[in-house]
């Protein structure tokens, strides 16, 4: 090994000084400004100054600090020569360890070590590039060593690559690894995801990987987006199959399912042929008979008897045909449009029959009563002129058919927008209406429908799924 110059600490100090002097001058040219003459200008030298920092770190000049990083899987230990300046100002942790030492041995798993070069690049540097696979380790090291700025460039990598295709998936596995560190939002994004995307990970490798903690979180939420109930059956069933877990995990995990939103006929091949199902028959008898008993009585009189003011009779997004419609709005931006289409009055089977008819109208420019043109007082006759870019998207979901046909039943609306990310169509976006509007306040609020560009669109068109979700409601109970 070569003779190291941290016994010399006049020549590191002297190292530190010129790095020091380098990078105030940089920052002085930056700020410059000739107060009083129009002739001010900036001097920017930073790229010269990172092409230099790039020559330090590759050649190794003036280096007073040595870091061996070794891992348990190997005998040889990668070498670094480094600067303590550099690495002090961007770590607090490496600031503590090279305060008496020159020579540091650093312990790290082959994952982290392996990125280990490009971890020492940023330090040097400020930037870095990842893959997928990498972001997890790359994170790790930036919290270890406590190089805050770089712990939030992964993250908000993380946070913008969710859709990002990769032969074994990668959503699930950043959701455990935020759930390890804390990270609230990451931890957040991903189950937004999961849940808008559900059944494109229902049929990914990534569903085997599926944590239990994670796996009851999905199914108690409402806003999960798959094709059916019995899709999501299918897939639990699956997940069961695989893991085997405790039988009081495998029947929390059944009890989740929403029986009253799959039709009596499935409901019945389920019984017959689920293995599973048969294996935990007696935890969940009691839900499969109140669905049945459900799907066989007037909703009406069946609110008497039982609340349904509940999950298990709350539908989730569903995307069958009968739940609701996809449509597709080319130049958007162009002029209003309007579509019709229908679904089920409600879930149960004694509604399975009933259809409802609801009228969609779509505005890209809809102006809001405080910016409609108005008569001016000044000039008789005079309209005040309203901008185009005033306006904003607006989608009202109205029924053709009057409100007596739906005699305890209220209707939820969904709105999804489908995104083109990294090759691959998703859901990016939810709009939910309150059950007593007709409309999202909120709705493509910061959509740039102009630009062809815009995440929006796919191909200058927008792909939206309307969702209508039945809620019944329950009545004045009979005295048992």
């Amino acid at each position: 090994m070569a003779r190291l110059t941290g016994t010399r600490p006049a020549r590191r100090w002297g190292c530190a000084a010129a790095f020091l002097l380098l990078l105030l001058t940089v920052q002085a040219a930056q700020k410059a400004e000739l107060s009083g003459e129009a002739t001010a200008a900036t001097i920017n030298h930073s790229l010269t100054l990172l092409q230099r920092l790039q020559e330090l770190l590759h050649n190794s000049n003036s280096s007073d600090s040595v870091l061996r990083v070794r891992t348990a899987a190997s005998d040889e230990a990668k070498v670094f020569h480094t600067h303590q300046l550099l690495l002090s100002l961007q770590s607090e942790v490496f600031e503590s360890l090279l305060r008496n030492q020159s020579v540091l041995t650093l312990h790290e798993p082959p994952e982290t070590a392996a990125l280990f070069e490009k971890f020492i690049r940023y330090l040097y540097c400020g930037g870095v590039s990842i893959l997928l696979h990498q972001a997890i380790p790359m994170h790790q090291l930036a919290s270890k060593y406590r190089v805050w700025g770089l712990q939030r460039g992964v993250a908000d990598y993380m946070k913008s690559h969710l859709a990002s295709e990769s032969s074994q998936g990668h959503v699930v596995g950043w959701y455990h690894y935020a759930v390890r560190v804390g990270d609230a939002a990451l931890q957040e994004s991903c189950l937004q995801f999961l849940a808008w995307n559900l059944s494109a990970v229902l049929s990914s490798a990534e569903w085997g990987s599926v944590s239990v903690e994670l796996l009851l979180l999905l199914l108690e939420r409402s806003d999960l987006v798959l094709h059916s109930e019995l899709e999501l059956y299918t897939a639990v069933e699956g997940w069961l199959g695989r893991r085997q877990p405790e039988p009081a995990v495998a029947e929390r995990v059944l009890r989740a399912i929403r029986y009253p939103m799959i039709p009596p006929s499935q409901l019945f091949r389920l019984q017959a042929q689920s293995a599973v199902l048969a294996r935990h028959y007696g935890a969940v008898q009691d839900l499969l008979f109140k669905a049945f008993q459900f799907h066989a009585a007037s909703p009406l009189h069946f609110a008497k008897y039982f609340d349904v003011n509940c999950s298990m009779f709350l539908p989730r997004n569903y995307l069958a045909p009968s739940w609701g419609s996809q449509w597709v709005i080319n130049n958007p931006a162009r002029d209003d449009r309007s579509t019709s289409f229908q679904t089920q009055l409600g879930p149960s089977s004694h509604d399975g029959g009933k259809r409802v008819t609801w009228n969609a109208l779509f505005s890209p420019r809809w102006l809001p009563v405080s910016l409609r043109p108005v008569y001016s007082d000044t000039v008789s006759g005079a309209v005040q002129p309203a901008r185009i870019e005033d306006g904003r998207p607006r989608l009202v979901v109205t029924p053709a058919m009057s409100s007596p046909d739906f005699a305890g039943v209220s209707f939820q609306k969904t709105v999804l927008v489908g995104v083109r990310q990294q090759g691959r169509v998703l859901v990016k976006h939810a709009y939910s209406f309150h059950q007593s509007s007709d409309e999202a306040p909120d709705f493509l609020l910061h959509a740039d429908l102009q630009k062809r560009t815009s995440e929006y669109l796919i191909d200058n068109s927008l792909h939206l799924h309307i969702i209508i979700k039945p809620v019944y409601h329950s009545l004045i109970k009979v005295k048992k």
